[in-house]
């Protein structure tokens, strides 16, 4: 704390993307001196925190002939910027813009295609691209589309894809069956960046993002009082660690246990995707990184139970660049059904995972966590109702600045939390009273007209719940039946696959606040369609519809963004150089953005993704709201991009916070993080 800036003298090292913002925003200029918190200075960047797998980006020619926009280059043919799997399906989308921030921009693709082999030169396939439904334009894109199939080319390497007639080219990208490992590590190992009390040291954050331990102060974590007894010293609870939620600091019960069923998910279901060797405080411990991480959040919620079995809903912490900079306290906020009731799910889940490991350690922490499930279960059982609306003074008077988002749900909503619990306790007891409860819902857990990307977490908790040894035959056959005959006669589902309804070939039902989080889930989904689909052929197409949501994220949009912060280290060309976060903060002379001078945010974070629905704060037209604020200034802008496009050019780099919303679009979020990699490690060896 209060080490001032410490200039290293690094250097510029060759993995910092380039560019500058659009809007002319200089992020070159040195550190204040007034910074507090770590050890940084010009030029150190991501390179310093490379993992096993990592090839980081060295073409800079990619770009050169290509025109400019809001997002920074406009890309006509978009591939994975990582790469594909030896056996993956592989397509290129070629674009032609005809709506949106780019539409002024054209481009008629020429006969032949070819992909060249990077380091040799040598064109290894050739043949026509072909147009996306007959030359039509898309209205969710805006562009009309041509596809280039090269899925025969299947030789480990680095490739390109080249318009031969007209000279133009995609990024480079790799062939190869680990192609992911090195990107699977950085999404793990972003939760690090995330978490609150944890010294951020130099060999494991690297220089650029070392900082001392956060909200460790008078009044902060481990002195955090009630928000409902705020002078009140006899409410101070420890209730330090946790992840911060998303790019604000606060920390929340539910999602909390949220995100630790899902890291817990990951592994189990691929464990042999994760390594002991991301660079974490505990790598090289012998257990999996992606369970320590999982466990740094189940420390969290244990700290976050009473004595009575409950648990605190939610906690509100300070913010600050850098998080050790926050000298505000800590809150929390009481008991509810629901936080109880996942935290019973996330630690009767912890109970089975680490019980099947063979560490005497994890093997006791999983009776910890068992017990601590029980005392959860029954306090939710005793008081099934209890609520509390945190930052919401119409519903719950007192409350407005305990947090930002409503972690409170309604009744259909601690149903389905009731049901997670009643399932992983009996995975973890073998109790029949708990299967009866997940018996009696598992026919209207997921609506008739699902899943679709919004029940994609209940729907694999019943397909998980059905393939438990003693779990109720007639029932289990049910899900895996009722989910597979949904999935394939729903419109939006398995048929828009099949029918190759979305050009970049990754179809949603519905582009909303946080969209790439959708595309994780809807991804997963053809992944346990793959898994319980009992059919070759809707396996090798769900596969190949799986990867295209992988694929999506990795830059095959109409951005040829990946949408992932600052992954030049791991070999994409053109990744998010911004997001709304506290930390890496607009107008940070340091981590607002990436440029050649300075480092921007932290490597692997997901960020939200378009969101048509993006609008301007309310004040921006009721001048008596917000009129002379600084910030006023932000309504006039045009911030076209992201308004007024096609949904999927509905997202604009930029990390400017109220009036202009930015977190509607830019923010990362833990869960969107924990759905990406649950759907990535599929792929990762």
């Amino acid at each position: 704390m209060g080490l001032g800036w410490l200039v290293l003298g690094l250097g510029v090292a060759a993995c910092v993307e380039t560019g500058s913002r659009v809007d002319g925003d200089s992020t070159d200029s040195d550190p204040d001196s007034s910074g507090a918190g770590g050890l940084r200075g010009p030029g150190a960047t991501a390179a310093e925190v490379a993992l096993p797998g990592d090839r980081p980006s060295t073409d800079t020619e990619w770009s050169a002939e290509l025109p400019s926009g809001p997002n920074g280059p406009i890309p006509f043919i978009v591939v994975d910027q990582f790469g594909y799997r030896t056996t993956a399906t592989k397509i290129a989308v070629i674009r032609d813009p005809r709506a949106g921030y780019d539409g002024d921009e054209s481009f008629t693709p020429g006969s032949e295609y070819a992909v060249v082999d990077a380091a040799s030169g040598e064109t290894v396939y050739t043949g026509a691209p072909a147009a996306w439904n007959g030359g039509a334009e898309d209205p969710v894109s805006g562009d009309v589309v041509y596809w280039f199939d090269f899925s025969s080319v299947t030789a480990p390497g680095e490739y390109t894809v080249q318009d031969v007639e007209q000279s133009l080219r995609s990024v480079t990208f790799r062939i190869d069956d680990a192609v992911y490992r090195g990107v699977l590590g950085h999404a793990v190992r972003s939760f690090y960046y995330q978490r609150a009390g944890q010294e951020k040291a130099e060999e494991h954050a690297g220089a650029a993002y070392a900082d001392a331990a956060s909200h460790l102060g008078p009044e902060q974590d481990e002195e955090a009082r009630s928000w409902l007894a705020r002078d009140d010293p006899s409410t101070v609870r420890d209730l330090s660690g946790g992840w911060y939620d998303a790019g604000d600091f606060n920390k929340y019960t539910a999602w909390t246990a949220s995100y630790v069923i899902l890291l817990l998910r990951a592994y189990e279901a691929s464990p042999g995707a994760f390594t002991d060797e991301t660079k974490i405080p505990e790598s090289g411990n012998g257990v999996p990184d992606v369970l320590d991480e999982a466990l740094w959040g189940l420390a969290w919620l244990g700290r976050m139970q009473l004595e009575d079995g409950s648990l605190l809903c939610v906690q509100g912490l300070d913010g600050a660049s850098p998080p050790s900079a926050a000298t505000g306290p800590s809150y929390y906020g009481p008991p509810t059904t629901n936080a109880s009731l996942r935290g019973a799910a996330a630690f009767a889940y912890a109970a089975v995972v680490l019980g099947a490991r063979s560490e005497a350690e994890l093997q006791s922490l999983g009776d910890e966590y068992g017990e601590r499930a029980a005392r959860a279960w029954d306090w939710a059982a005793a008081n099934p109702t209890v609520t509390y609306y945190n930052n919401n003074d119409s519903r719950e008077p007192g409350s407005d600045g305990l947090a930002a988002g409503q972690q409170e749900v309604n009744d259909t909503g601690r149903l389905r939390s009731r049901v997670a619990a009643a399932a992983y306790r009996f995975a973890q007891t073998g109790d029949t009273a708990y299967r009866d409860i997940v018996d009696e819902n598992a026919a209207t857990l997921v609506p008739s007209w699902g899943p679709d990307q919004w029940q994609a977490e209940e729907q694999e908790l019943l397909l998980w719940y059905s393939a438990l040894p003693e779990a109720t035959e007639s029932v289990a056959a049910e899900i895996r039946t009722r989910f597979v005959t949904q999935m394939t006669s729903s419109d939006g589902q398995y048929a828009a696959a099949v029918a190759e309804r979305d050009p970049y070939r990754s179809h949603l039902q519905d582009y909303v606040w946080g969209s790439n989080q959708s595309k994780g889930a809807q991804g997963r989904l053809y992944q346990l369609l793959e898994q319980y689909g009992d059919d070759a052929a809707l396996g090798a197409d769900a596969v190949a519809a799986a990867e295209g949501f992988v694929h999506y994220l990795h830059g095959v949009n109409p951005l040829g963004l990946v949408y992932l912060t600052n992954m030049q280290i791991a070999g994409a060309e053109h990744s998010a150089r911004t997001l709304f976060h506290t930390w890496f903060a607009h107008g940070s002379p340091w981590w607002d953005e990436v440029t050649q001078s300075t480092p921007g945010p932290a490597p692997g974070l997901l960020v939200g993704g378009p969101n048509p629905r993006f609008a301007l704060d309310s004040c921006c037209f009721d001048e008596s709201y917000c009129y002379g604020a600084a910030e006023y200034s932000y309504c006039s802008e045009s911030w076209e991009p992201p308004l007024d496009q096609p949904p999927l050019k509905s997202y604009l780099q930029f990390n400017e916070g109220w009036p202009a919303n930015s977190w509607a679009v830019t923010e990362n979020s833990c869960g969107y993080q924990a759905k990406y990699i649950l759907l990535l490690a599929r792929y990762a060896r």
